[in-house]
C-alpha cells in the first residue's frame, strides 16, 4: 500500500533508486494492534491528542504488556524495569504510571508528562476537578438555551455518534458531574456548572471531558 505508492511517486519524480524500511507490527498482548483505541488513533501530536490523553493511554496498559512496553517506550534501567515488571496485584498499576509518564516525557516533555500524571492523581484518587482535564468550550447563550445530552457527549469526543451516546447511556457508562445519565433526551443547562464553572462529562471511569462556558 503506503510502500507500493512511494516508490510510484518517487519515480515519477525522477528518483529510480529507491528503498523502503518496514518493521514488525506492534500488538497487545491481546493481539490488538498498537497505536488505537476505541476513540480513534493516538496522535503524537498535542493539537490531535493532549499530554493527558496520551498519558491515559499509556496507563491503560494490559497488565501482559507492562514489561514489554517499559523496554520499548522508556528509557529506564534494565534493573528497574525488572523490579516494576515483578509487582503484583494493585502494585502493577504503579508500574503502569511509571510506565505512562516515563513514555509522555519522552513525547511531550518531562514537565507535561508529570502534570498529566498529576491530574490523573487529583480525578481519580481525590474524586475532584484537574485543570489539565480535556476542555472543550460552548457558549454561554447555547448552554442557557441547553445542549441534548447525547450531542454533548458528541461534541466532547467522547462518542462518535449520537447512536453510539445512546448506547453508552443505556449501559450506563456517561455520567455528568459524576453522575450516571439515564436519560439520553436530557437536556445539559447553565444549572449543571460545578463551582468551577465547568460540566464534567465522563465516559466510564477513565475519560474525562471539561465543557466550559465561554
Amino acid at each position: 500500500g503506503n510502500i507500493v505508492t512511494g516508490i510510484d511517486l518517487g519515480r515519477r519524480m525522477g528518483t529510480h533508486q529507491l528503498y523502503a524500511l518496514t518493521t514488525p507490527l506492534l500488538t497487545t498482548s491481546s493481539g490488538a494492534k498498537m497505536g488505537k483505541t476505541a476513540a480513534g488513533a493516538v496522535w503524537l501530536n498535542e493539537d490531535q491528542l493532549s499530554a493527558y490523553e496520551y498519558w491515559q493511554f499509556w496507563r491503560n496498559t494490559e497488565d501482559g504488556d507492562v514489561e514489554r512496553f517499559l523496554k520499548l517506550f522508556t528509557t529506564l534501567p534494565l534493573d528497574e524495569i525488572t523490579r516494576l515488571a515483578s509487582l503484583q496485584g494493585a502494585e502493577i498499576n504503579e508500574a503502569k504510571k511509571i510506565l505512562a509518564t516515563e513514555a509522555t516525557a519522552l513525547v511531550h516533555g518531562r514537565e507535561k508528562a508529570e502534570a498529566a500524571a498529576e491530574t490523573a492523581r487529583a480525578t481519580f484518587e481525590q474524586g475532584g476537578l484537574a485543570a489539565g482535564l480535556p476542555t472543550v468550550e460552548i457558549s454561554k447563550t447555547e448552554l442557557a438555551a441547553g445542549v441534548g445530552v447525547l450531542a454533548a457527549f458528541v461534541r466532547a469526543g467522547l462518542a462518535k455518534s449520537n447512536g453510539e451516546a445512546r448506547r453508552h447511556v443505556q449501559g450506563g457508562g456517561l455520567r455528568i458531574n459524576d453522575e450516571v445519565v439515564k436519560d439520553e433526551r436530557a437536556v445539559i443547562t447553565e444549572k449543571d456548572l460545578t463551582s468551577e464553572g465547568v460540566v464534567k462529562l465522563s465516559l466510564g471511569k477513565k475519560r474525562h471531558v471539561l465543557l466550559r462556558p465561554i
